[in-house]
């Protein structure tokens, strides 16, 4: 525990520069929560379904959805119900949000999100959400324990399996690392990885945002021949990488760029294109 928290404030007092691509509150920054406290709610769900969660139908051929950093404010979900537009439910099978859907947590804000979830959802299109850390703000962790629950799980797929990673204290920590590094192995199909915080930057004046390099180094090795494309938020900046077989994809935010990236799996391979969601309609 002291060495998460150790973390913890140092990832902190990393956010706190002006060159960190989260808008940050200082407060909510400090009036947080730890990763160990939210792991010990790991595999109780409040909002997906059994069916989101171990029977999702893909098929050979289909599509995705992934957006980030929406940032929901005082209700306001910058045009993110517009995103429901762009979505043709025949091809695309799930769509993901990386984190930072809230700027500081609130239940009204997260109800909002769900509002937009749900409208997926009526379409037969779920929509998985991912902790970010503006989500964990203020104390406010106890509300998505409440409406969304666990932060880190797996989704079964028949022809892919999903990784959603809780990174909202920009660590991974060894407990969730050791379970990802035990599941993976067993993960049937493609294999897609979403988490909040970046791994990779592009020059000086950004900040690393996993503050561990070891725990850097190890995910990548975990994913080596495993993984086909992990995607990440939080720089609000577009990063490709490619290390070994694996993609690393990180987007930049939905709230300001109204961006988010399509997936086209198919038996011959995988193609993505990034779009904006018009908002003068």
């Amino acid at each position: 525990m002291v060495k998460h928290i150790t973390k913890f404030i140092l990832s902190a007092l990393v956010g706190i520069s002006v060159f960190s691509g989260c808008n940050n509150d200082i407060l909510g920054i400090f009036v947080s929560n730890d990763l160990d406290d939210r792991l010990s709610s790991k595999n109780v769900f409040n909002y997906l379904t059994k069916e989101e969660l171990e029977e999702l139908k893909l098929g050979d051929s289909y599509s995705f959805v992934v957006f980030t950093d929406t940032h929901i404010e005082g209700g306001d979900d910058f045009g993110l119900e517009k995103i429901i537009n762009e979505i043709d439910p025949v091809k695309v099978k799930f769509a993901v949000n990386i984190g930072d859907i809230t700027q500081n947590g609130t239940q009204q804000d997260l109800d909002t999100f769900l509002k937009t979830a749900n409208a997926m959802r009526n379409m037969g299109i779920p929509c998985y959400p991912v902790i970010g850390n503006h989500d964990v703000y203020f104390g406010n962790w106890p509300y998505w324990k409440g409406t969304i629950g666990s932060t880190s799980y797996r989704v079964d797929g028949d022809t892919a399996t999903l990784f959603i990673l809780d990174t909202a204290n920009s660590f991974f920590g060894k407990a969730q690392l050791d379970w990802l590094e035990r599941e993976i192995k067993i993960a049937k199909g493609r294999v897609f990885v979403f988490t909040h915080s970046t791994l990779f930057v592009e020059g000086p004046v950004d900040i690393q945002q996993v503050t561990d390099i070891r725990e850097r180094s190890r995910v990548i090795s975990i994913l080596q021949n495993k993984c086909d494309i992990m995607f990440m938020g939080h720089l609000h900046k577009r990063i490709i990488r490619k290390t070994g077989n694996v993609q690393f994809v990180a987007m930049e935010d939905y709230k300001s760029n109204k961006v988010y990236c399509l997936v086209d799996v198919t038996k011959d391979g995988i193609t993505y294109e990034f779009k904006k969601v018009p908002q003068n309609n």
